[in-house]
């Protein structure tokens, strides 16, 4: 099933997205010392946070990124989306990669008030994101019962920025282009214009502990092949829930793939996109739609088995 254009995010929707729902990138910077650019790049992870599509950088104190800057400003940032636990471990094995972002720009270190700002929005960022975990629905709490929160929870992960002893310097990232490179290697340029026009999706916050909780469950990755079967008319052997966005969502299936010269037949990881009737403005209902399609998948093979 190919997903049309009202099923699926645009690229400004989803480079807003890949930003939103992580919490870490690669910030690169160009070599500096007291006598100038060198020719190098200086390549490091660092934890970040978005407010009003701005992105905000925490780079330790001892990281060359500091010294690079007061240089040459400018800089390229790399974010890809969450790939957790069994799924990251499968995108290695079939060297595939998950969908990213890679941004330039000009890395600029923010003043003392301007990075107490930045600290404060961070800190209402995390708690505005526990509580909405907090209170959640039955269907979100079980799904993500299953995940690994410490690894996969972004506010959990930038809570170490306010509550570690290291120290940091706080930069903006002013972006200036927009390079979003989907899961097949292939690179598409996305317009300033686009990015500024689109908003990220509601869900992206928490879009790495659901993938992990659905993933880290043998009763919902069930779930996903009987989706294949049942939806699709495709014979799976095996699924894992690749993204989410409240348009539906993206799965990788180990399905049949075509006919040999022999009439063999051998199993293939493909993307395969579910996409909703109706969006899924929230965490609740996106997890509640899930627990719909699982109840429905559910009966259908019922009755084609003859148990209904």
């Amino acid at each position: 099933m190919r997903a049309n254009k009202t099923t699926v995010l645009t690229l400004a929707e989803k480079c807003k997205s890949i930003l939103a729902s992580n919490w870490q990138g690669n910030l690169n910077t160009i070599k500096a010392d007291a006598k100038g650019s060198k020719e190098g790049i200086h390549t490091s992870k660092v934890k970040y946070f978005v407010k009003r599509g701005k992105a905000y950088i925490w780079v330790p104190e001892k990281d060359l990124h500091n010294m690079n800057t007061i240089i040459d400003e400018r800089g390229s940032f790399a974010v890809t989306s969450p790939y957790p636990g069994p799924l990251g471990k499968l995108l290695t094995s079939i060297k595939k990669l998950p969908a990213r972002v890679a941004l330039s720009g000009d890395v600029l270190p923010l003043g003392d008030e301007k990075a107490e700002l930045a600290a404060e929005s961070l800190r209402d960022t995390i708690l505005s994101e526990r509580k909405a975990t907090k209170e959640s629905a039955y269907s979100v709490s079980g799904i993500l019962s299953s995940a690994n929160l410490g690894s996969t929870s972004r506010s959990e992960n930038l809570q170490d920025l306010l509550d570690g002893n290291e120290q940091y310097t706080i930069y903006k990232f002013n972006m200036s282009s927009y390079m979003y490179i989907d899961g097949d290697g292939s690179t598409h340029e996305v317009e300033l214009e686009n990015i500024e026009a689109s908003k990220a999706d509601p869900l992206s916050p928490f879009s790495a502990s659901l993938i992990d909780g659905i993933n880290q469950s043998d009763v919902r990755r069930r779930a996903l092949v009987l989706f294949c079967i049942t939806r699709l008319n495709r014979h799976a052997k095996d699924a894992f829930m690749l993204s989410i966005d409240r348009k539906g969502f993206d799965v990788l299936g180990m399905v049949l793939g075509p006919a040999k010269a022999d009439g063999s037949r051998e199993y293939q990881w493909k993307d395969f996109r579910f996409p909703f009737i109706e969006e899924a403005r929230d965490v609740d209902t996106f997890c509640q739609r899930l627990v719909e399609m699982e109840e429905e998948a559910l009966k259908k093979i019922k009755t084609f088995s003859g148990l209904g």
